[in-house]
């Protein structure tokens, strides 16, 4: 018996590789794009236990199965706002009053940013600055003063030009002259303080100007000099003088303390033409006197 499955094994290995060549032969030729040692993407993408794909389940797949599909494109996201935007509504935010504050704006980074040329730099005067003195100074008209390249009207008054006449009692005088008159008179050897720069210039300046602690369109106005401007400082004193009849609201001044010219008293001596004798020049001794010594 034993020798009997003995001959059987010897006889059944021969067989067997018989077998395995023919079943290599045959799986050579229809499976020709399948190699052994290649190895392939697809298997590997493949979610398996081992991760691993058999020679004949890799010809049963299509090549395209393990691709997957392109993803369907996604709507773009709405941009993300600090609060919620109402499109069919524009308002400013609902803030109260005392929430808001005005600041000043900032200054021009150069003078290059602005519109215009640049500004002159202001003078920036001392605290205790009271005005610039005018030492000698010349009154042109009645409120009108020049001294050291100055020409100053005094403010708050109407100038009382030089040539203006008044009238009293039908009758016209020089009450421009006369008032610039007493404003000389006033300003002689005194210096006067004006609120004017250290720097004189070509133009007029209105200035408010005084002489120690006396105001002098005050001086002027209320003794009739000049007149106040209107919404000036000094109309009470115009109504004032106008009411007393001073300066160039009274009468004509009086000439009657004057001396008065003197009468001629007969016809006037001619003069001669010539200082020398009509004969000639010849000298006639006096006939009193002796006659020289021989």
């Amino acid at each position: 018996m034993r020798l009997l499955q003995t001959a059987l094994a010897v006889l059944a290995v021969p067989v067997m590789a018989a077998l395995v060549v023919a079943g290599g032969h045959a799986v050579k030729g229809h499976e020709s794009a399948v190699t052994v040692d290649q190895i392939d993407p697809i298997a590997d993408a493949l979610p398996t236990g081992d991760n691993t794909l058999s020679a004949s389940d890799a010809a049963q797949e299509p090549a395209t199965s393990a691709i997957p599909a392109p993803a369907a494109p996604q709507p773009p996201k709405p941009a993300a706002h600090s609060r919620a935007i109402d499109p069919d509504v524009v308002a400013p935010p609902d803030l109260s009053d005392n929430e808001l504050e005005r600041v000043e704006p900032r200054a021009p980074l150069s003078d290059l940013a602005l519109a215009g040329p640049p500004k002159p730099p202001k003078t920036k005067m001392p605290s205790d600055w009271n005005g610039t003195k005018l030492f000698q100074p010349v009154a042109t008209a009645a409120g009108l003063i020049e001294s050291k390249g100055y020409a100053v009207a005094v403010s708050g008054v109407d100038v009382v030009k030089a040539d203006e006449t008044c009238s009293d009692e039908g009758k016209s005088w020089a009450c421009g002259a006369r008032a610039r008159t007493a404003f000389r008179a006033f300003l002689r050897g005194r210096a006067v303080a004006c609120t004017v720069p250290p720097e004189g210039g070509r133009d007029t300046i209105t200035a408010e100007c005084h002489i120690g602690n006396q105001d002098i369109g005050q001086w002027l106005v209320e003794n009739g000099w000049a007149r106040a401007a209107q919404g000036g400082p000094y109309v009470e004193a115009e109504n004032k003088a106008r009411t007393a009849r001073k300066g160039i609201f009274g009468p004509a001044p009086k000439l009657d303390g004057l001396p008065a010219v003197p009468a001629a008293s007969g016809p006037a001596p001619v003069a001669p033409d010539s200082i020398l004798p009509a004969d000639g020049g010849a000298v006639t001794p006096p006939t009193d006197q002796p006659a020289p010594a021989q």
